[in-house]
């Protein structure tokens, strides 16, 4: 029923909750994860606009250490017998899960209540109720 899984994570500490479930649904059918950390394109934007640093060594250093944190996801799942696949992507973290959600032709998405910026996504709602709304396949949510 849920052979290829599509798991979201900024790396919080509920997003790695969320990854304690994705070994859970491999009796559920689950052959495939795809990990997928997007570096969001705003952060990105801001330290061109004020000269923080340089915005291409910035992106490089966050895919190297996303990568880093994928690989560590990457080994825990493996040894449950799950295949993964890891991708890091830049833009829009709403409209990349989607982008990747139709792409991978996953038959899920794993994601967790709230990530990294919780104040935030009170007043603007959240990348996981917006997926709710947008995905084309069903949204596991877990909670804190």
């Amino acid at each position: 029923m849920f052979e290829k899984i599509l798991y979201p994570t900024d790396f919080s500490d509920v997003s790695k909750k969320a990854m304690g479930y994705l070994v859970q649904l491999k009796d559920a059918g689950t052959k495939e994860i795809v990990v997928l950390h997007v570096i969001d394109e705003k952060g990105i934007d801001a330290i061109s606009r004020y000269g923080a640093g340089n915005a291409e060594a910035v992106i490089r250093e966050i895919t190297k250490e996303a990568m880093e944190e994928g690989k560590k996801i990457e080994k825990k799942l493996m040894q449950s017998g799950l295949n993964v696949k890891i991708r890091i992507e830049t833009g829009v973290p709403l409209k990349e899960i989607l982008k990747v959600e139709e792409e991978e032709k996953v038959s899920v998405i794993v994601i967790g209540s709230h990530g990294k910026t919780n104040i935030r996504e009170m007043f603007l709602g959240s990348v996981s109720e917006k997926v709710i709304r947008k995905s084309k396949n069903p949204v596991l949510i877990v909670k804190r």
